[in-house]
Parts: C-alpha cells; structure tokens; sequence
C-alpha cells in the first residue's frame, strides 16, 4: 500500500463509514440533544486539528453549537483547565493516542461533560476516556501524510451535523459523496502534470474561506509535509491584512474557490492577485470564471453543495502536493523528520 493507493481508496472508505457509523452516530446524536450543550470544546492535533476547524464552521452555522478550541497545554503542564460547564467535549485524532488529546477528553468527563471521540483506532486511549466513539474504519494508513484518515475525520463531522439536524437534505448529500471524489481523482494524471511547473517552488501561499478555510490549512500542511515548500495558510480576509505584501510577479498563490456564499469575495481577490499583483495562480475550482484566471486550473465536479464541498475540494490538493513531492524526487511514503504518531503532551 502506498500514499497514491490511500489518495485513491477515499470514495470507498468514505462510502464503507457512511453505511457502517449512521446508526452509530444518530445515537449519539440524540445523546447530545438529550443533554442540550451550550457549546462545543475540540482538542484535535495536526491534520485531525484541520478537521476541527471544518467542525468549527459546520456546527455553529448549521447546529448552532459554537465550537471552542481546547488549549492543551492548560491540562497537561499548567493543570489549570477551565471550567467547562454545559459544554460537549470532542476529542479528534487518526491515532487516538496524543495524549494531550486524551487530557483534554478524560478532564471533560472528570466534569461531567458529554465526550466524545473520533478516531480510527476504537481500542486506543483516546477512545477509552470517550462516552461514545464514532470509529472512522479507513483501515491501516501506512503514509505517514494523513488522507483518507482526514476525509473520514470529515465526513464524521458532517454525519453528525446531520443526525442532530435529523436532516433528509444533508443525508441525502453524503450519499453523493463517493461519485464526486471519483470524479475529482479522475484528475489524477492531469494534476501529475500541471504540478511540474511548481517543482522549483519554495514559497507559496494558500488560500481558503467559509468551510473550506479548513481545506487551506490541510492542503499547506500536505505540502509542508511532502514538498518541505513554506506554504503559509490564510483565510483570504486575514490575507489582506499585511500578508497582501509578500506577493511580487510570480509569487505562487494556491486558492480553493468553489463555489457558495463566499465566492464572489474570492474571485475578486483572485482577480486583484492577478491583474494587479501578477501572482502565479493555481485555482480548485467548480466555476469556470474562477478558472480561467487561473494560470494552473483544476476543476472540480459541479454540483458539490458548499458546506460538503471541503470532502471533495481536498482531493486535488492532496494529488498535487503528491505528485508535486514525486517530481522533487522526495520520498512520498516518509518524510524527513516526521512520524506517523506523533505524541505531543
């Protein structure tokens, strides 16, 4: 098994976790009704921490659960938690072994919160200090870089969103899920190619907004993670505030623009980068305005409703940082330095 087979085994992992956790998840959701939380705490890490800042916006605008990101340190080195009332407490990792993570998790309980775990490892730590535990069942991932464990982690997040809706209209979304992200890996040898022009790339900025703010950070840690290419993400508005300065002729800009209720914004930053600052432009996109500004477009499947659309919008960026790593003659399977399990405390 290689990291190009886990890019390619999404559809049906994500197909496989839909059928087995629905039942799961609905009963966890009615768990959390019962118990009427005020907000949501997360403790996530890494590419499991990406997936919380997706949860971020899908729950508090379709659940109206705002979502607090947990300090862990707070709980593990100052041992000074804070009080958290009325919360549900939500602990987010591939291995489910941080135990930062697990901190976090066991103190909720200790106070008496709803917790729960999402993980792809149901036996380990992070599991075993949780209420429930919705298991991501994406099998061994044996790259180090994360991709199906993320989509998963996602697609987790959103089938919660549902359930607690009781929501036909978003289930009946998910279920379209595994065409789209075949439809978006049909790219595969297309993407190959288009990454060749950023082989000598050491800088770049990564752009993202709304639901998909998630998808830029995951998709500058891919590149961080295979390339070693400095790729600072960005919510486009952040953006403008100082950042806007680092772009000269040239400068590589890497954008997820789908299209929603933030599309008109990003296209006109887009245009500025473009027309203005001479940007190199590489553009994830389902509009074709927004890719014919583009001097590198990678389309996606039309159709994708926006608040689903970071399941489907990560998949080229995952092939693009692969083939991008594969072109500098990097070791896609082991990285330097990092380790599949990371332990932070």
């Amino acid at each position: 098994m290689s990291l190009h087979s886990e890019i390619h085994q999404q559809p049906q992992v994500l197909a496989n976790l839909l059928d087995d956790q629905s039942q799961v998840v609905r009963e966890i959701a009615a768990s959390v009704k019962k118990r009427e939380p005020k907000y949501v705490y997360l403790a996530a890490r890494g590419t499991s921490d990406n997936a919380g800042k997706y949860a971020n916006y899908l729950w508090s605008a379709w659940n109206g659960l705002p979502v607090a990101p947990a300090t862990p340190s707070l709980f593990t080195y100052y041992h000074q938690p804070p009080q958290l009332r009325e919360a549900l407490v939500v602990g987010i990792s591939q291995s489910g072994q941080s135990p930062d993570v697990v901190s976090v998790v066991e103190n909720g309980q200790r106070q008496g919160c709803l917790t729960i775990a999402i993980t792809n490892s149901p036996n380990a730590p992070l599991a075993e200090a949780a209420d429930f535990v919705i298991d991501l069942q994406a099998g061994p991932e044996l790259a180090v870089a994360a991709t199906k464990t993320y989509t998963a982690e996602l697609l987790a997040v959103a089938m919660l969103s549902a359930a607690l809706n009781t929501s036909s209209a978003q289930w009946d979304d998910l279920t379209r899920l595994a065409s789209w992200l075949t439809q978006a890996l049909e790219q595969d040898e297309i993407i190959g190619q288009l990454a060749q022009r950023y082989v000598f790339m050491q800088r770049c900025v990564v752009l993202g907004r709304g639901y998909n703010y998630a998808t830029a950070f995951e998709w500058a840690l891919k590149l961080k993670e295979m390339t070693y290419a400095h790729a600072e993400p960005y919510s486009s508005a952040d953006f403008l505030h100082g950042p806007l300065a680092m772009i000269a002729p040239g400068f590589p800009v890497l954008s997820v623009a789908p299209s929603g209720a933030l599309f008109d914004v990003l296209i006109d930053l887009i245009k500025q980068l473009r027309q203005a600052y001479g940007a190199d432009l590489v553009v994830i996109s389902d509009d074709p305005e927004a890719l014919a500004l583009a001097h590198t477009p990678i389309a996606l499947p039309g159709g994708i409703p926006e608040w689903i659309s970071p399941l489907v919008s990560i998949i080229p960026a995952q092939l693009f940082a692969y083939h991008l790593a594969r072109a500098r003659g990097y070791d896609t399977e082991q990285p330097r330095n990092i380790h599949k399990v990371t332990e932070t405390r």
